[in-house]
């Protein structure tokens, strides 16, 4: 290489690097631009800007099953519009039906003793009984008139004293199962000891608390729809077997009547965002297309980062506030739900654009 080209070389190096230590002060000293959107009519003043998520106009549900065992039926299919307590699916639980069977039948023969109790004797024992009673009671009249008969004769000493004895005997004996009949006939007649009421009635609570625990072991067999919502997806298949231990969804359910934008703030933007403010919706899945919406409701409760960009540089421990938005276009009900876009809050001076 020439000592002429050399020397231009240097000349080139050296007028760079002169440029860029000129430039480099002035890049340091110049402010960042605000954000702004551009709108048909008028420049839209952009406060800040968010990650959110478009949803329907309840939260996403994810339906699961309260029993184990094996998937017995799926009842609904996907895009079906259900309302609450519709049977979304049933868990085979065969072996608690028969449990719940055994469980009425205690508690019916509970009952029936209880009110056998209460209603006492029937009447055709009080009947016997009276009969009984009567029977002892002319049983006893006989002996206590030969009792007297053998008294005059023993006193006449027409007979011995073992004979006189033994009709005593006789008297003594028909005289106790007179006592006895009639002791008989009393508590048959007699309404049920305090205690006896008691534990009859503990029997038919306990019963009746065993028919409870089993109908509900049964209810949780069967998958119902909390909410009035449309069937976003489903999970299950028949004879697929679902233990609550490692649990998953099966249906997943949301009011698609409309749409709503959850958008997460970040904590260094809280005092920038109220009730009524103005915000636009744009994001890569709506093609070019911005919606205009309304920050409805600002949550009490900081929480974590549930929507991520695709920056690396996105950090994800950062505490954010959910803002609820309700879109004001009918536009927005196509719009596919869990699609991410980008809420930008407009100062709160600055009216609804028109776009």
């Amino acid at each position: 290489m020439s000592t002429r080209i050399k020397f231009e070389l240097g000349i080139l190096t050296i007028a760079l690097v002169a440029a860029g230590a000129a430039f480099y002060p002035a890049s340091r000293d110049q402010k960042p631009v605000q954000a702004h959107q551009v709108s048909s009519a008028d420049s839209l003043d952009v406060v800040f800007a968010s990650p959110g998520r478009i949803e329907g106009l309840s939260d996403t549900i994810a339906v699961e099953a309260a029993a184990d065992g094996v998937l017995k039926s799926v009842n609904v299919t996907e895009d079906q519009f259900v309302k609450k307590g519709t049977l979304l699916g049933e868990i085979a639980c065969d072996d608690l039906n028969a449990a719940f069977n055994a469980a009425l039948a205690e508690a019916d023969a509970a009952r029936q003793a209880r009110l056998r109790l209460l209603r006492g004797a029937r009447v055709e024992e009080k009947r016997v009984a009276a009969k009984k009673t009567a029977a002892a009671h002319a049983k006893m009249a006989e002996a206590r008139a030969q009792l007297h008969r053998q008294y005059i004769l023993y006193k006449g000493g027409e007979v011995s004293g073992s004979d006189y004895d033994r009709t005593q005997r006789d008297y003594g004996v028909a005289r106790a199962e007179f006592q006895t009949a009639v002791r008989s006939e009393r508590l048959l007649a007699a309404p049920p000891l305090p205690e006896e009421k008691a534990r009859a009635n503990a029997e038919v609570l306990a019963a009746e608390s065993r028919v409870q625990e089993e109908q509900e072991r049964i209810r949780k067999c069967s998958i119902v729809a909390p909410i009035d919502g449309t069937v976003l997806r489903v999970e299950a298949r028949p004879g697929e077997a679902f233990s609550t231990v490692t649990p998953h969804p099966l249906f997943i359910l949301a009011d698609v009547s409309g749409r709503r934008v959850k958008a997460e703030v970040d904590q260094r933007d809280l005092t920038k965002v109220t009730i009524g403010q103005n915000v636009i919706v744009q994001g890569e899945g709506l093609t070019g297309k911005k919606l205009i919406g309304t920050v409805q409701s600002i949550s009490g409760v900081m929480g974590k980062k549930s929507v991520f960009s695709d920056d690396p540089a996105d950090k994800i421990d950062r505490d954010v506030l959910e803002v609820t938005i309700v879109l004001g276009t009918d536009d927005a009900k196509s719009l596919p739900i869990g699609l991410r876009v980008t809420v930008q809050f407009l100062n709160t001076g600055v009216g609804a654009p028109a776009l």
